[in-house]
């Protein structure tokens, strides 16, 4: 075992995206509640000592585990914008797909429920403003026009529906406001 944790020393990233998996396994499996110190450094194979030597809270590690979710969504979104070759509306169409059908953060993910809780958390609700902030400058001569916010707006509202109503899957007419918010992208105003 001491071998173990030496080792582990010599290999922080690995310990500390062990610690973020865990702890997304667990946030997963029992909501943001049932992340405690205890069960994710157990979960982890390591001591809470070794825990807060990564983050030094709780509340650090649940930010953690929220800018983890954050890059992933940032990974997928650049792929979209990647591979889009209109610019109008790149940012606001990669953002829908995110929100519908991604990987990172869509509706069939378990993190979709999970990320309720930046309603209610002020450092979550601040790093995901940041974010939103931080993109929509970034993509602003291809998406600062008032129908592609509506689009992003209803985007939202069709997630925040999705995930109070504790559906499991896309229905019909969640995939046709899906179709219709990307369709509107395209036209001009």
């Amino acid at each position: 075992m001491a071998e173990s944790r030496y080792t582990r020393a010599k290999q922080p990233e690995q310990v500390r995206r062990a610690l973020l998996d865990c702890a997304a396994a667990i946030a997963m499996d029992h909501g943001v509640a049932g992340v405690t110190v205890q069960a994710v450094a157990v979960a982890a194979g390591v001591t809470k000592g070794g825990l807060f030597h990564h983050f030094g809270s709780k509340q650090a590690l649940i930010e953690g585990l929220f800018a983890d979710l954050l890059a992933h969504v940032d990974a997928e979104i650049d792929a979209a914008i990647e591979a889009d070759p209109k610019p109008r509306g790149r940012f606001t169409r990669a953002y829908v797909n995110a929100v519908f059908t991604g990987q990172a953060f869509g509706f069939a993910t378990p993190w979709a429920a999970l990320s309720m809780v930046v309603v209610t958390d002020p450092p979550l609700r601040r790093l995901w403003n940041d974010w939103i902030k931080a993109r929509l400058k970034r993509h602003r001569t291809t998406d600062d026009a008032p129908d592609l916010q509506i689009v992003r707006l209803a985007a939202d509202g069709a997630w925040l529906s999705y995930v109070t109503t504790g559906q499991t899957r896309m229905s019909a007419e969640l995939r046709a406001v899906h179709a219709r918010l990307l369709a509107q992208t395209y036209q001009r105003r």
